[in-house]
């Protein structure tokens, strides 16, 4: 049973949760895996079935509630749509304006979050190394992965939704940065903006029907084979670190409405940064935006073996 102040920690996660989701190279569910709720949330989603539909037109209202894990999901759907909406002008000021320390930030979280969710595996194989280079790998082609031209009409959007929110809840694995390769970051950021109800409920939907049917499967992966899940999933995280590496070349604009203005980079070193634009690469401001990233992840980490110890002995 959660108290007042669990349900405020769950709004706060998820508006980080929403926060992430809007910047192509973050993920939500990395954001769910590092404060310890990414189970409880795959769990929610899978409760989202028949029996709900059931009870729902049976009129069970508290069954229902109980059901669908009530508390947890409305918590944090508020706490998600509230960023979606609050927050996505400040993400587009600090990318524009401040990236070098932005992505610092990023760097440092993706970079210690990685590595701590190995403790969520009960022991190692020698399995685990290769499931992790797996995944890595798999992280980073999709975040190398150039942007293709797809058509703007609502069964492709619906596609797109269904896409975009699986990999959203997978760590490491940005639904964003899906809907730029698939050209449609630009259009749906713009849709969120201004409200425009055609395109987001085909995403939503789209979204729902992957959700429901995506989380299942990773539901079961977890429960049969958890510590190569584990391992498989911190490997998405560590093949994503490359795509927040704050030192940035572009290397071809291209300019076509559809895919957003989207950039190919690639990473430099801060010398090689500061060649290429004479500008400061603000070494010293991105180790400290860094260490804060790591040190977040780290107090949050600390807070979770100190509740888990709390509950277990009180």
């Amino acid at each position: 049973m959660r108290k007042v102040k669990d349900h405020l920690l769950l709004f706060l996660k998820g508006m980080s949760m929403g926060s992430a989701d809007i910047i192509p190279g973050i993920s939500g569910g990395t954001v769910a895996l590092i404060t310890g709720i990414y189970e409880e949330l795959l769990d929610t989603i899978k409760s989202l079935d028949a029996n709900a539909l059931r009870l729902l037109m049976a009129g069970k209202w508290k069954a229902l509630w109980q059901h669908i894990h009530g508390p947890f999901l409305v918590t944090l759907l508020l706490g998600i749509g509230t960023s979606l909406r609050t927050t996505v002008n400040l993400v587009h000021y600090l990318l524009t304006y401040c990236p070098i320390q932005t992505w610092s930030f990023f760097f440092g979280l993706i970079l210690v979050s990685s590595l701590t969710v190995y403790q969520q595996a009960k022991k190692f194989t020698y399995l685990t190394l290769p499931i992790s280079l797996v995944g890595a790998a798999i992280a980073y082609g999709i975040t190398r992965a150039n942007p293709i031209q797809t058509p703007d009409a609502i069964w492709f959007i619906f596609i797109a939704g269904a896409i975009a929110l699986c990999a959203m809840i997978l760590p490491g694995i940005s639904g964003s940065y899906m809907l730029l390769i698939m050209g449609k970051y630009a259009l749906m950021l713009d849709a969120l903006k201004n409200l425009y109800w055609p395109l987001l409920s085909a995403f939503m939907l789209g979204g729902s029907v992957g959700l429901l049917s995506f989380s299942r499967f990773l539901t079961w992966l977890l429960r049969k084979y958890h510590d190569a899940t584990i391992a498989l999933l911190a490997g998405f995280m560590l093949g994503s670190i490359p795509k927040a590496w704050p030192w940035k070349h572009v290397i071809k604009p291209l300019h076509s409405e559809s895919l957003g203005g989207f950039l190919r980079e690639e990473n430099v070193s801060p010398a090689q940064f500061q060649a290429i634009y004479q500008q400061d690469p603000l070494l010293l401001q991105a180790l400290l935006w860094m260490s804060l990233g790591c040190l977040l992840v780290i107090v949050l980490e600390r807070l979770a073996a100190h509740k888990q110890s709390y509950h277990r002995f009180s």
